[in-house]
Formats: C-alpha cells, sequence, structure tokens
C-alpha cells in the first residue's frame, strides 16, 4: 500500500521525501517497480473484465453474491468477499432494496376464502415431478406518471420460474384471471395442483374461483394479513422492483410493460441466477432436474434389465441398445435424421455403465459414446 502511495503521487513530491515520511527505502520502492505483478494481482486483472461483463449483463443489479457465483460457473472460482473487493476496485455495486408499499390486498367478506394448504411449504423441487403441483399467484403495483399499473404473476414454487403474468391499469378481476390463462397455456399441470395466493376479492371472485375450478386446480389461500404465506412472491415482487421498477422514474403505462416484459422473459427466467435454486435460473434448474431424471431412468434400465422408454413419435427415427463404454459415465443422446432438432445430452460420474439407447436413421448410426 506504501508503494502504491508513492507511485500515485509521485508527479506531485519528491519520491525521496516520500519514502522518508513512508519510513520504506528509495531502493525498495524502485526495486518493486521492476517487479513483474504477481500472480493474483494477475488473476484480479482478469477477474475485474469479467466482474465489468457480468454487472453490466445484469444491468448493474448483481451484487458480491451473485458475482462470486457467476464467475465461478463461468470457471474462474472467485469468493464472495474477493468479488467484493473488486466490485469496490471497479466503483460498481449491487442494487439496494427501499421500504415502500401501497396495499393491493382487499378482502371481500361475502366471499368464500380456501383454506392455507400450501401451509408455508416452499422447498424447491428435486424431481421433475413436483413441477406445476404447487403454484402461487398475487398482484402489486407499480408507479408512473400515468396512473398506476397492476402486474398479477403466477409462479411455480418447486423452480420460482413465473409461468404467468399480466399487467393493466386496474385490479379487476381479468388482471389476474389473464395471468392464469398464461400459466396453463404454457405449462398444463395435472388436475390437483395447488393453487396459492392472498385472499384477495380478485381471488375469491366466482369468475376466479370457476377458472380454477375448470382447470382442475385447488386453491389455497394466506391467513389474513400474513404475507409470509405467500413469501415466494413477494420475494420475487421485492426483487423486481429492487432491480427494475425502482431505479427510475416511469413515464407511461407501455415503458414499464415492455421493461417488465425484458425482465421476466429474457432475465429472470432464463439467466437470473436465484439463491433458493443453488445460484442457478429457474429455466437452468427446472433443465437440471430433467437431465437427472434422465440419468436415473439410464440406471434403472441397467439395474433391472427393463426395455428403455424411447421417444415413438419422432418420423425417420430407429433405435438400437448400446452398451456404454465411457469411464464411469452414463450418457444418452437423441439426434435427429439431419442432424438438428431433437439432442439431448445428459450425464453423471455414477459407478456403474448402463445400457443408453443410441437413435440412428437410414443414413447411419450414431457414432459410439
Amino acid at each position: 500500500m506504501k508503494y502504491a502511495c508513492i507511485t500515485r503521487h509521485r508527479a506531485e513530491f519528491p519520491v525521496r521525501l516520500m519514502c522518508r515520511v513512508l519510513a520504506v527505502s528509495p531502493a525498495g520502492f524502485y526495486a518493486a517497480q521492476r517487479r513483474a505483478p504477481s500472480r493474483r494481482a494477475r488473476t484480479d486483472a482478469v477477474l475485474r473484465v469479467h466482474v465489468r461483463a457480468h454487472h453490466a449483463a445484469s444491468d448493474g443489479t448483481y451484487g458480491a453474491p451473485r458475482l462470486a457465483e457467476a464467475l465461478t460457473a463461468a470457471g474462474l472460482p472467485c469468493g464472495r468477499h474477493r468479488a467484493a473487493r473488486l466490485l469496490r476496485a471497479e466503483g460498481l455495486q449491487g442494487v439496494a432494496t427501499r421500504r415502500f408499499r401501497v396495499p393491493t390486498t382487499v378482502a371481500e367478506a361475502a366471499h368464500p376464502h380456501a383454506p392455507n394448504t400450501l401451509a408455508r411449504q416452499f422447498a424447491v423441487g428435486t424431481t421433475p415431478d413436483a413441477l406445476d403441483q404447487r403454484w402461487a399467484a398475487d398482484v402489486t403495483y407499480v408507479p408512473t406518471w400515468a396512473g398506476w399499473l397492476y402486474l398479477a404473476v403466477v409462479l411455480d414454487v418447486a423452480s420460482r420460474r413465473v409461468v404467468g403474468w399480466a399487467m393493466g391499469p386496474s385490479l379487476a378481476v381479468d388482471l389476474p384471471l389473464a395471468a392464469l390463462t398464461m400459466a396453463r397455456a404454457t405449462r398444463r399441470p395435472a388436475p390437483g395442483a395447488l393453487h396459492h395466493s392472498d385472499q384477495g376479492r380478485q381471488y375469491s371472485s366466482a369468475p376466479y374461483r370457476a377458472a380454477l375450478a375448470a382447470a382442475g386446480l385447488t386453491a389455497s389461500m394466506s391467513r389474513r394479513g400474513d404475507c409470509w404465506d405467500n413469501a415466494v412472491v413477494e420475494s420475487f415482487f421485492a426483487t423486481l422492483k429492487t432491480e427494475l421498477l425502482h431505479r427510475r422514474p416511469w413515464a407511461t403505462r407501455a415503458d414499464v410493460q415492455r421493461a417488465v416484459f425484458r425482465y421476466i422473459e429474457g432475465w429472470y427466467n432464463p439467466h437470473r441466477l436465484h439463491s433458493a435454486l443453488g445460484y442457478q435460473s429457474p429455466a437452468q434448474y427446472e433443465a437440471t432436474l430433467l437431465t437427472r431424471s434422465r440419468v436415473a431412468q439410464s440406471i434403472r434400465v441397467y439395474q433391472t434389465g427393463a426395455t428403455p422408454r424411447v421417444p415413438t413419435d419422432v418420423p425417420g427415427l430407429t433405435y438400437r441398445f448400446h452398451e456404454c463404454t465411457a469411464e464411469r459415465s452414463i450418457r444418452t443422446r437423441w439426434r435427429s435424421v439431419s442432424g438438428r432438432g431433437l439432442t439431448r445430452h445428459s450425464w453423471g460420474p455414477y459407478a456403474g455403465l448402463g445400457t443408453s439407447v443410441v437413435p440412428s436413421t437410414e443414413y447411419g448410426r450414431a457414432s459410439p459414446h
């Protein structure tokens, strides 16, 4: 630090004077100037470039924890404290929350209210079967110069993914209904799945209850005045407002709608690292669950000798059984005739070698693993 101070101010003061004041020798200072940068300094220089890139890719929202995870995932191991130091060196910082709340939950005493069946079971899913079994929904507000704009969302509790959302200028029941319609169209949950919300009159209204019944969804509602019963959606709203909505004023509702679309569909679902998901994005986490399921199926095929389940509705594909030869791994690969289309890869460090299904076509078989 002393040598760095001398280097910074050598154009203002004599070097020997600064060395005498800081109790270092001029020879030591000049020797340090001739030495090559240390390995840590060289690594820091590389990391600083990636810190700037990842911070810019997150639109300036990532702080030290997520930056450390993003750098490590990119093959550049970096601890949280080191990431914080590099952020300070670059003059960067993540966004911070602010406290302000407009009530959007207005209960209707005449409407029937469902029991709290979810009961704060917010654990993320560990198997693909957990997806689309528990949905959570809520409504929040966005202030603009043109007036309030309201956002209704539906989240999959198992992966924290926003599966349905809608925006509008009023809190009418049509708004959450539009979000529910989008969620049903994109995910198609099995009958009996749980739909959790607060006791707002939109969610307890007859049209919304009829839509839940038509979809085969079971209603669940938070206890009155207890926002922690719907903590996953409240957490998403806090993240959305911190990273996007509270960072600038909004002139028109159309500006907010475009920004929220880019945030949810272009950033949050496919890319934003989520701490509850082991610092994976919701889309990556769902893909991980599906990959683990395919690998587990391959292991069961090997252990039981059962016939593997393969897609039969893909034209032009025939299948043969192939014994894995890659050391301590099981890989399943699907390819289309043209080499494009269906492509799935999954592998893992399992002790046994199994039987996988390798598709082949009339133009030749897939290369051996």
